[in-house]
């Protein structure tokens, strides 16, 4: 490790030396820095400028250290002032334009207005390495794998999923080819046992409807037997008549039968069109309600049901049918039922005096005038509770510099019910008006006085 920062200080020092340049402002280091590469510094008002100050006696950007070749000149401009070092000797800045060259080891300080550059050469840092991650970090996918673990559970996998996937294979069943499948299907067939032939007892064919005959058939027209079937042999009284062989035959047979017997009862009954249309599911008969209402006939309570009776209640006088019911106005014998009168509550007046200001408002009567109907509609739900009530409210509003109404009170109110006073308040109180004059706020005084009027 000795051996390798000896060697590193000796090329260090060794190279050419870099400028490192300190900046003073009232007394106080604001800035250092250290110019690793041998390049020229500027100063100014330009942010592209090394170092920026504010000063009227450089440019935006001014070379105050110009590099020229492998050398540095510090550049002197009218104003500025101080003092540097050199193999020569300490001397000071010239007092008008001028170009010093300077050497490795030159250093001293040079005054720009109220700025102060400090600068001296100095050897040139150790390049830091490019920064790496450790090998811990770096390292794959595959660098910390345990190798031989992995190996186990693969081969493990593999034997098991393998023993799966052949019990569920097909790969040892034999083949069979066509010949022997057919084979085996017939012999299959052969050895099949037919169902047996169900007969029904004596007392279960004696309730079927025994078919009429005219004539005992011909020996000739006996079916024959197909070979393999059974015969059924028929009972005395009903020759060549088989009956249901299976169940469901006779259930169906039965079902047949009372189907028969229902249609038999509905006939048997005494009814009229009725009973045959809803037979027939389309014949429903219609209502006409006004051909009830043109009868003669009213309705009376029986033992069981409604009886119509003559002279009933409704009746109509004319033969329009109910169209014209309610604009009956007799009982049939020329007495009217009397005459309409439309009857209605009683109409609400609002009359509002002359509001009084603190401060004139331009426009104080015509939005007071313009919230007379909602005062009335106050007023007229007051008379829901207190059909007799009348008199007379004074509200006063307080009106803001921009024309708003910031409060509303009822200042006096005499006949009225205090719900109709907060209401007209209310009223008042979400109204607008134009800015008072004088630029303050002013205070309005609005008399309501309301009457009804039959």
């Amino acid at each position: 490790m000795t051996a390798v920062m000896r060697a590193l200080s000796v090329s260090a020092a060794a190279g050419p030396k870099v400028m490192r340049v300190g900046v003073l402002q009232g007394g106080r280091v604001v800035e250092e820095r250290i110019i690793k590469q041998r390049m020229t510094v500027t100063i100014g008002s330009s942010e592209s400028a090394t170092f920026v100050i504010a000063s009227p006696l450089v440019t935006k950007a001014f070379a105050l250290f110009e590099r020229r070749g492998p050398d540095y000149y510090l550049n002197v401009l009218p104003g500025m002032t101080g003092r540097i070092a050199l193999a020569s000797g300490i001397q000071d800045l010239p007092a008008g334009a001028a170009r010093v060259k300077l050497g490795d080891d030159a250093r001293g300080k040079v005054v720009v207005g109220d700025t102060t550059f400090l600068f001296q050469f100095v050897a040139p840092p150790p390049v830091q390495p490019r920064p790496q991650l450790p090998l811990g970090v770096k390292g794959g996918l595959a660098t910390g794998n345990d190798w031989a673990l992995t190996l186990i559970a693969a081969f493990s996998f593999l034997v098991h999923f393998g023993l799966v996937g052949a019990i569920y294979s097909d790969w040892a069943d034999p083949i069979v080819g066509d010949r022997h499948d057919v084979a085996g299907l017939v012999d299959m067939i052969s050895k099949i046992t037919p169902p047996p032939v169900e007969v029904p007892e004596k007392s279960e064919l004696s309730t079927l409807p025994a078919p009429v005959t005219s004539a005992t058939p011909a020996p000739h027209d006996t079916p024959k037997s197909a070979p393999g079937t059974n015969v059924r042999a028929t009972t005395p009284g009903t020759q060549g008549t088989p009956g249901p062989r299976t169940s469901s035959d006779r259930a169906a047979v039965l079902a047949a039968r009372a189907e028969s017997m229902q249609l038999e009862i509905l006939a048997a009954r005494e009814v009229g069109p009725a009973v045959q249309g809803a037979l027939d599911r389309s014949n429903v008969p219609p209502v006409d309600l006004g051909a009830v209402a043109e009868r003669n006939v009213g309705a009376s309570r029986g033992n069981s049901d409604l009886r119509p009776v003559s002279g009933g209640p409704i009746k109509s006088t004319s033969n329009s049918g109910l169209t014209t019911l309610g604009n009956t106005r007799t009982d049939g014998t020329g007495t009217t039922s009397g005459t309409a009168t439309n009857v209605g509550g009683p109409t609400a007046i609002a009359q509002i005096g002359a509001p009084t200001v603190s401060v004139a408002i331009p426009n104080a009567d015509v939005v007071v005038a313009g919230l007379r109907n909602r005062f009335r509609s106050c007023y007229q739900t007051g008379l829901l509770s207190d059909s007799t009530m009348a008199g007379k409210v004074v509200i006063s509003a307080k009106v803001g510099p921009n024309g708003e109404v910031t409060s509303a009170d009822i200042a006096s109110i005499s006949g009225l019910s205090p719900s109709v006073g907060q209401c007209i308040a209310g009223v008042v109180k979400r109204a607008t008006f134009n800015a008072p004059g004088g630029g303050g706020g002013s205070t309005l005084n609005i008399p309501v006085t309301f009457v009804q009027s039959k």
